[in-house]
């Protein structure tokens, strides 16, 4: 999925990033529209994931570039990146390996109010230990 540089350019020029260089990225999957995770994006990321086609975000926590799946090998395709109409958020239309959360649920979005309580509403589909050699917080 390679941007031509102009375009590209254009794009980065619209986008309107935060003080600290960033702008919230929204991942969907692309063909059943199940949204998946809120990740932040510098330009960097944005354009390391259009030349390559495999999703990059920025880690506010490791102060760096992120490749999704770099540790856990759950990678996300790029198949389209949206920009909304203030150009202060993206989307991501993406195909999801494995699964999206650290916590080893396909989405970041499992904590839902549901009957006046707060409910898990998804299970992990894979243990955070064996993506990362460690346990995380539910």
């Amino acid at each position: 999925m390679s941007a031509p540089e102009g375009a590209l350019a254009a794009l980065l020029a619209a986008v309107r990033f935060d003080d600290d260089g960033l702008v919230p990225a929204i991942a969907q999957q692309h063909d059943t529209g199940e949204v998946l995770m809120l990740a932040w994006m510098n330009r960097e990321a944005i354009a390391e994931s259009l030349r390559t086609g495999q999703v990059v975000y920025w880690s506010r926590s490791r102060g760096a570039l992120w490749r999704k799946g770099e540790t856990s090998g759950q990678t996300q395709d790029l198949i389209e990146l949206r920009l909304d109409c203030d150009g202060d958020a993206i989307l991501l239309l993406v195909a999801q390996r494995g699964v999206a959360c650290h916590t080893g649920r396909r989405s970041c979005f499992f904590v839902a109010l549901r009957a006046g309580e707060v409910a898990i509403i998804a299970d992990p589909a894979i243990d955070p230990s064996v993506l990362y050699g460690r346990t995380t917080r539910p």
